[in-house]
């Protein structure tokens, strides 16, 4: 092909100019439609964006909402700043108490009472420490390798015995001191000594110097100089002792902290502006949503100018199911006081489609119906039978009302002993320990006072207390529970329900004592029923359905008590922000309407870019086409202008020699 740039040599006519011209003239009309499809397309993209952005904003208020816990906000107050209170709303009431504190709880320190003359060279005495801290049992070595008093506090650091050794300079030598790492009595601290390589271990000589338990005599061993308490305050006159600072649970929904002894008066209120609140950013999220569907959507009735997305139909169809859902009456409460947004102060502008919020109206509700509000906004089971309790529902979970009905109760492991306990027990160091494992996984070691108890009631009484303490049992969040049955025999049940509960022995120093040396252990059992006739699944007492069984799919239910067959019935109510939160959820979601609209967007510019590049392949074919017919063309009028040329330049050769013949 002839170069672009010879053209017009020969015409002085067919120029590449022409060719440019030529080719805009072509390109421009679809290049035109392209851009402007482009443009329209990015810029609903854009919109469909914005109102993602917009939709998304309303979940979260309403994610709120949608749990109960959120609709009953109390607020704690305590007229000591020392003695403080936090609320737990899942838990708490109203209420007023009051609390005095007697007695802070406080760990144990021991000291020396010998000084050494070095830390890191005076011996101290080798042999074998058995260090005992709450239910924890630390066998230490001493030996050539740490025998100094530094070595010694070394020694007891880097074991986690529970207890902090250091070493102070008095100024006249060195002493060693030890402090419990936790408060209470329940962690005193306890040290045997063994194989004492001077004297006997308990002579107070080597390292017997470093013996202590609460019955050793005054000059011996370690010496106490700070004792271990527990924490003791009453609530309304009635005493409450714990091994830390800190009552959780004492009042359902309740933790005190304390700081110093003292008294106070604590009153818990439902924080009904906390609540409010809550709502009011519902409403302002809905109007900001609101108005940005007006500014991508609207039309001006005046101008007769629509916006980008007037008439959309996702518009039109995210607006009618969210309007539905909130002037709706919700399933379930048609014949409740409060019924719809309507009843507690939410009401429609229908000239700008916004939400107005009466305050005071909402708050009057909340107050007189909580229970009503609370099932507005979020999910909410209503049982006929009041040992029933609804838990949760499922994604599937219809409003409606399901019977239930019990086949087999839960039950709780237990372990029985097999004679009576006798009265006058003698508890000394060959049976004071006792060792157990509850629910198959939780070894707890209790050790009992040495005393003798006058009555098998009062053994009970030990035991039950040294197991409330139990750090083992209280870290795995349970507890068991130990009486007499109606044979006089030990019985230890677990707080716990269903298959994994269950309580066995052990180890026990003379179990024959407890009668634990023919013990029966019974294991637990899930509760086993139907919920709106479909057979259900147990979990401990939790009765639920998993998915594909119609309405009730994703139900669950706690079953107290006893009792089987028919249970009465339980009523689930699906409020408004929890039907938001789905419709929210189901919009922006990635098979949402929103997100089906903007791929379709999506595969339109990809479709322009296709089309723009066949245009580009054209407009290129179509230029070389010109340049061919051009180059061909300008060819042949240069060709045509050298015959011209030569013919001209002939004719003027001939013209003088007809002159002279003339």
């Amino acid at each position: 092909m002839a170069s672009i740039s010879s053209l017009g040599i020969g015409s002085g006519v067919l120029t590449s100019d022409l060719v440019d011209q030529l080719v805009a003239a072509e390109r421009a009309p679809t290049e035109e439609r392209l851009t402007q499809k482009t443009e329209q397309t990015q810029s609903l993209i854009s919109a469909y964006g914005k109102l993602r952005s917009a939709i998304t904003e309303l979940r979260l208020p309403m994610r709120q909402l949608s749990a109960p816990d959120n609709l009953k906000a109390f607020s704690a107050s305590s007229s000591n700043e020392e003695i403080s209170v936090s609320v737990d709303s899942t838990k708490a009431s109203r209420g007023t108490y009051s609390v005095e504190v007697t007695s802070l709880a406080g760990a144990q320190a021991l000291a020396s009472r010998d000084v050494f003359a070095d830390r890191d060279a005076t011996s101290v005495g080798q042999g074998r420490l058995t260090l005992n801290v709450g239910d924890k049992t630390t066998s230490i070595t001493i030996d050539s390798s740490n025998d100094t008093l530094q070595g010694l506090a070394n020694a007891i650091n880097d074991s986690d015995a529970g207890v902090s050794a250091g070493v102070i300079d008095t100024g006249d030598g060195f002493q060693l001191v030890l402090s419990a790492d936790e408060t209470g009595t329940a962690n005193a601290v306890s040290i045997a000594v063994a194989d004492d390589s001077v004297g006997t271990g308990t002579d107070n000589q080597g390292l017997s110097r470093f013996a202590f338990n609460s019955g050793m005599d005054a000059d011996s061993g370690l010496r106490e100089t700070i004792a271990a308490t527990d924490a003791v305050m009453e609530i309304n006159g009635v005493e409450i002792t714990r091994a830390t600072n800190s009552f959780e649970n004492v009042i359902d929904g309740l933790t005190f902290d304390l700081t110093a002894t003292g008294s106070s008066v604590i009153k818990v209120q439902q924080d009904l502006g906390a609540v409010t609140d809550r709502v009011q950013g519902f409403v302002d999220k809905f109007n900001a949503l609101q108005s940005t569907i007006d500014s991508l959507a609207g039309f001006n009735a005046e101008a007769g100018v629509g916006s980008l997305l007037t008439g959309d139909s996702t518009v039109r169809s995210i607006q009618n199911q969210l309007r539905q859902v909130l002037t709706r009456v919700v399933p379930g409460l048609e014949n409740s006081a409060v019924r719809s947004l309507a009843d507690v102060g939410i009401t429609t502008n229908f000239e700008t489609g916004g939400l107005e919020f009466d305050r005071a109206r909402f708050e009057e509700q909340l107050k007189a119906n909580p229970d009503d509000v609370t099932a507005l906004f979020a999910e909410q089971g209503r049982t006929t039978d009041s040992q029933v309790e609804f838990v949760r529902s499922g994604l599937n979970t219809e409003p409606g009302k399901y019977d239930i009905n019990i086949t087999r109760a839960a039950t709780q492991g237990t372990l029985v002993a097999g004679s009576a306990l006798a009265d006058g027990i003698v508890i000394d160091d060959s049976n004071d320990e006792l060792t157990f494992k509850v629910n198959g996984e939780t070894s707890v070691s209790v050790q009992l006072t040495q005393q003798t108890y006058g009555s098998a009631q009062e053994l009970v009484d030990e035991i039950q207390s040294q197991l409330n303490s139990n750090n083992a049992l209280n870290a795995a969040g349970t507890s068991v529970q130990v009486e007499l049955d109606g044979s006089g025999n030990l019985r230890f049940t677990s707080a716990d329900y269903g298959d994994e509960s269950a309580v066995s022995l052990e180890s026990a120093e003379n179990s024959a004592v407890f009668g634990l040396d023919s013990a029966t252990e019974t294991a637990g059992l899930d509760v086993a029923g139907t919920i709106g006739g479909r057979a259900a699944e147990g979990d401990g007492q939790v009765l639920f359905l998993g998915n594909g069984n119609g309405g009730a799919s994703g139900l669950q239910v706690r079953i107290l008590g006893d009792e089987t067959g028919a249970r009465g019935s339980i009523t689930f109510v699906e409020g408004v922000a929890e039907r938001t939160v789905d419709l929210v959820s189901s919009f922006v979601g990635a098979d949402g309407a929103i997100e089906s609209r903007t791929e379709s967007l999506n595969r339109d510019l990809e479709q322009i870019q296709a089309s723009q590049a066949r245009l580009e392949e054209r407009i290129a074919a179509y230029r070389e086409r010109l340049v061919s017919q051009f180059t061909a063309a300008d060819s042949l009028i240069s060709q045509l202008n050298s015959t011209q040329d030569y013919v001209s330049q002939q004719l003027a050769a001939l013209a003088p020699q007809n002159n002279r013949d003339n």
